[in-house]
């Protein structure tokens, strides 16, 4: 009997050449270790002159049952169903592959002299810990004579390399990664620093050594011998650099005081970025939790209060204000939404730095006017470095001040809500910033990238902004702080976030060279819940760092 054609009725008549593309009509069909695949007209479905739907289907389903781990129902789907598991499940185990995608091409179905039909795939195959081994192959099918379709077993479908005299091994090698230490040369290590476990891995391997190294290569089956290196995965340690320590800017007695300070956080997500004021250097990152997300430098929070830096920025630097202006303060302020300060507090006939230090929404709403729409955003960019992209060493969110889309966002933005975004690492810039007149890029690492461009901020500004923050610290909200040495000047913020949820709590502060932020979600005040984690850290540390 001859050979079962690849096509259903209509037959076609064979090119000379034996070999006949045949145009697909559809959509990439793409499998994934769950096993599903696209239903409905794939990549396969009949056309005028489109192959057998049966085979198509037979193909989908083998590339399903492969990618989940099926092997069995895999193999009983080919003509070779002993050989097809055996081959399958030595295939992956032994090059540790897990959850493969398997893609079949949109086009480029063959029908070869052999009667199969041949279908393209890309096989994405993830080597456990090492990356993604990816390469083209081709599903041959073939009629049977009791019909229906199977997969013509061959090991060439597993990859094209794959053969009865060349087989493929993994090749695994681990080096240790260089030590990361402080500003001062002390060892960092997880176990004693928690915030900096998912961070020291990352420095230790962008600086060029350590880590898992590995690669796939075909080799003689009979001696042995490399034939050639399919895939390679890792980077090769520089000897130059390889032992080496990555040193940092952290100071790890301020690490150690920052870590310890959040378990005043009494459970809830809270983080704390310290930095060096004359020059941006980050002293301390904690997370509580200290596994995971780094929320400290790539959280996004509204700033609340704390914001009222930049603002009161903004209105100084037009002297639209001065701190002994009279800017009332009433208990609610209605635009287009009704605004009221925290416990609806009021203060009649207050002054600007009244408003300031007891953090009155209302007021600093009520000002809204004197800055045009877009003012605030250009402020916090062009002085603060918000919305510019950063290079610090480690991955950051740089910040947003969005030009506001109605009267009432302008209103949330001047209190640091509506669209404006933040985190730690952003508002303790913002707080050297305010007291230094400069911004400076924060870094973890030296030798970073500094795209950023900014101006200074006018010296009466910076006096102006030290003076309003002192006086939060001894007559306002962030007399929490008050009883701690040295000249520390504050600002407290709290931040609405949904009205299912109690509003974050946020407090920043510098003391001499170093300027702090910390944000407790769900903190409900900032005094209440940030402060006394920077009470702890600071009362932990040298009044200036070394």
């Amino acid at each position: 009997m001859p050979d079962a054609p690849p096509f259903t009725s209509p037959r076609r008549r064979r090119p000379r050449n034996g070999v006949r593309a045949v145009a697909a009509v559809g959509v990439v069909l793409a499998i994934a270790a769950g096993g599903s695949y696209a239903a409905g007209f794939g990549p396969f479905a009949r056309g005028d002159d489109g192959p057998d739907p049966a085979a198509t289907e037979q193909a989908r389903a083998f590339l399903a049952d492969w990618a989940a781990g099926r092997l069995p129902s895999a193999a009983a789907r080919t003509t070779e169903p002993g050989k097809a598991q055996e081959v399958l499940q030595s295939f992956t185990a032994g090059l540790d592959i897990e959850k493969p995608k398997l893609t079949a091409a949109a086009d480029g179905v063959k029908e070869g002299e052999d009667g199969t039909l041949g279908i393209p795939f890309t096989a994405r195959m993830p080597v456990t810990g090492l990356g993604t081994w990816t390469y083209e192959s081709e599903l041959p099918l073939r009629e049977q004579d009791g019909g229906g379709w199977k997969v013509d077993w061959r090991l060439s479908l597993v990859h094209p390399r794959l053969s009865e005299t060349e087989k493929f091994r993994l090749e695994r090698e681990e080096s240790a990664p260089p030590k990361v230490t402080d500003r001062a040369g002390v060892s960092l290590v997880g176990a004693e620093y928690p915030s900096l476990s998912p961070l020291l891995g990352r420095l230790a391997g962008d600086a060029g050594g350590g880590g898992p190294r590995g690669a796939v290569e075909l080799v003689d089956r009979a001696s042995g011998e490399t034939v050639r290196t399919e895939a390679s995965f890792g980077k090769e340690p520089d000897p130059a650099t390889a032992d080496r320590p990555v040193r940092t800017t952290l100071d790890a007695g301020w690490q150690a005081a920052a870590e310890k300070a959040l378990g005043k956080a009494d459970g809830k997500n809270a983080s704390l970025v310290a930095l060096r004021v004359d020059n941006g250097e980050v002293l301390a990152l904690a997370n509580s939790p200290s596994s995971g997300f780094n929320r400290a430098a790539s959280g996004t929070y509204a700033p609340g209060s704390t914001w009222k830096i930049v603002t009161s920025s903004a209105l100084l630097l037009k002297d639209a204000v001065a701190p002994d202006d009279v800017v009332d303060c009433p208990k609610y302020l209605t635009v287009g939404k009704e605004f009221h300060n925290v416990e609806t507090s009021e203060h009649p006939g207050a002054t600007f730095r009244k408003d300031f230090t007891e953090s009155c929404n209302t007021a600093f709403i009520g000002l809204r006017g004197k800055l045009d729409d877009g003012e605030l955003g250009k402020v916090a960019r062009t002085y603060f470095g918000v919305g510019q992209e950063w290079h610090i060493g480690i991955p950051t969110y740089d910040g947003s001040v969005p030009e506001p889309k109605d009267e009432t966002e302008k209103a949330a933005s001047m209190i640091g809500q509506g669209r404006v975004q933040a985190n730690p690492l952003i508002m303790a810039s913002v707080t050297a910033t305010a007291v230094s007149g400069e911004f400076h890029q924060p870094s973890v690492t030296a030798g970073n990238e500094d795209e950023t461009r900014t101006e200074p901020l006018p010296d009466e500004v910076v006096s102006q902004l030290r003076g309003l923050m002192r006086a939060t610290v001894t007559e306002g909200t962030a007399r929490v702080l008050a009883d701690l040495p040295g000249e520390i000047g504050a600002k407290t913020g709290t931040a609405e976030v949904s009205d299912d949820q109690d509003n974050n709590g946020w407090l920043v502060a510098h003391r001499g060279n170093v300027a702090v932020a910390v944000v407790v979600e769900e903190g409900v005040t900032g005094g209440g819940s940030a402060g006394p984690i920077v009470h702890s850290l600071l009362s932990a540390v040298p009044e200036d760092p070394a």
